[in-house]
């Protein structure tokens, strides 16, 4: 979908009972806020509102509170739709610490003809905040729920999508929610496996040190291995470094990146080779 195609509204309020009233969205897994995490899945939007209290973020956003304070996810998620411009909303909760850039991109695709795109957890249950909303109908149903219960304050959400023509789709992670400290230590424990902790880790650093920029994983990596077997242990962090220094100096971005590990890792050959 093109840049500014969608908005977002991300739920960023709400009691967190079940966590003993901490501040859920500040809460870290792998390094990051879960509020930052989702922001970053979400980068492409064209407006990112959060409702809920203000707080340190990634990235600038808009802000909105739900009418009543503490009035439950529809009135949280009109307070955020009323300052969308776009055609399509993407509505998630702020406690999503699986959600990346390809699953959203996957919500918006999977809408075509239909009025919204939900994921499906692996139960089989609607997560209709874990969404992709076509913007004029999702503002008919708020609509005629405020007409017909005199608000939205405590109103489920299962109203406000029931009528509404879905698209269901899988996924075996990004509706994870946390809302227990048990699924908070599972979060932090699966971003540690084998299979994702490096991809986690450098889309950690990437967002600390604010670098939107595609790394080829497994070139550096053979290429650090190419230098740690061919050269000295040592040379591997060393060689990386100056990769990503060299690439600084022509400006930046993943062609100088693969540039210049190219040049490297051609050079740690050539001298293994002589070996």
């Amino acid at each position: 979908m093109t840049p500014g195609a969608y908005d977002a509204v991300i739920l960023a309020g709400g009691a967190a009972r079940r966590l003993g009233g901490v501040d859920k969205p500040a809460l870290r897994v792998g390094g990051r806020a879960l509020l930052d995490r989702v922001l970053d899945a979400c980068r492409g939007a064209g407006r990112t509102v959060v409702v809920g209290p203000r707080r340190p973020t990634v990235r600038p956003v808009r802000w909105a509170r739900e009418e009543p304070p503490g009035g439950g996810p529809v009135a949280a998620v009109d307070a955020g739709v009323r300052q969308t411009t776009a055609p399509v909303v993407l509505v998630l909760s702020a406690d999503l610490p699986f959600l990346t850039p390809e699953t959203v991109e996957t919500l918006l695709t999977g809408l075509r003809g239909a009025e919204g795109a939900v994921l499906v957890d692996p139960d089989g249950r609607e997560q209709p905040l874990v969404a992709a909303y076509r913007a004029e109908p999702l503002r008919r149903e708020i609509a005629l729920l405020a007409t017909e219960h005199g608000g939205l304050g405590g109103l489920p959400l299962r109203l406000l999508v029931s009528e509404l023509a879905l698209a269901r789709l899988q996924h075996p992670t990004a509706s994870f929610d946390c809302d227990t400290w048990e699924d908070i230590t599972t979060a932090r424990a699966r971003i540690r496996e084998h299979g994702h902790v490096l991809d986690e880790w450098i889309a950690a650093v990437k967002a600390e040190l604010g670098i939107d920029l595609d790394v080829d994983t497994a070139a550096l990596l053979d290429l650090a291995r190419d230098a740690a077997h061919g050269v000295a242990r040592p040379a591997a962090p060393l060689t990386t470094f100056l990769v990503g220094y060299a690439a600084a100096q022509k400006g930046g971005g993943s062609e100088a990146l693969a540039a210049a590990t190219e040049k490297a890792a051609a050079l740690a050959a050539r001298w293994a080779d002589e070996q």
